[in-house]
């Protein structure tokens, strides 16, 4: 993984260098350097680590999710602020199941960074309102859920809102 600082300066040299292949007559090669800059802008914009965490998640492999996380070393200078956000949305997924207090600062701490996606920002509160729950906490998790309602537009979570909702009548 490259700082982020080196990859805009990988993007911006294989980018003059690709505008001067064009001026030489080498298309074809001003063409793929064209490519290779914009491959840096994006792993700018999307890290490939964190890329990789999502896919351990998805196979439920909660351990094999923190060790590509823990590869990330740096945090603040090597991830832009959204990035951030979903690094900390993910330790709070994995420390979820162990440790609520660590997966609750985790989940505040996406929150307050911002994710890039609304249904990913509704599933951060939907979390961090079942935490609260969990510690008897209902007035703050009732207002998570709400701001979590107003996020899921398609009802991607409603059934786990539904749960989360009769969970709280107990209470």
């Amino acid at each position: 993984m490259f700082p982020k600082v080196i990859k805009l300066v990988l993007a911006i040299s294989s980018f003059s260098y690709g505008v001067y292949q064009f001026i030489d007559d080498y298309i074809g090669n001003g063409i793929l350097m064209l490519i290779i800059s914009a491959m840096f802008i994006l792993l700018y914009f999307k890290n490939e680590l964190i890329f990789l965490a999502f896919l351990r998640l998805r196979k439920q492999d909660f351990e094999g999710t923190q060790k590509w996380l823990m590869r990330i070393s740096n945090v603040e200078n090597n991830l832009v602020r959204k990035q951030q956000g979903y690094y900390n949305y993910l330790l709070g997924i994995i420390h979820s199941q162990k440790n609520l207090t660590k997966s609750e600062k985790y989940f505040k701490v996406a929150i307050k960074l911002g994710l890039s996606m609304n249904h990913d920002l509704a599933m951060a509160k939907m979390s961090l309102a079942g935490i609260y729950l969990q510690k008897r906490r209902k007035r703050e998790a009732q207002q998570l859920l709400v701001e979590a309602k107003k996020l899921d537009k398609h009802g991607m979570l409603s059934g786990q809102m539904k749960m989360i909702q009769q969970q709280m009548k107990r209470i």
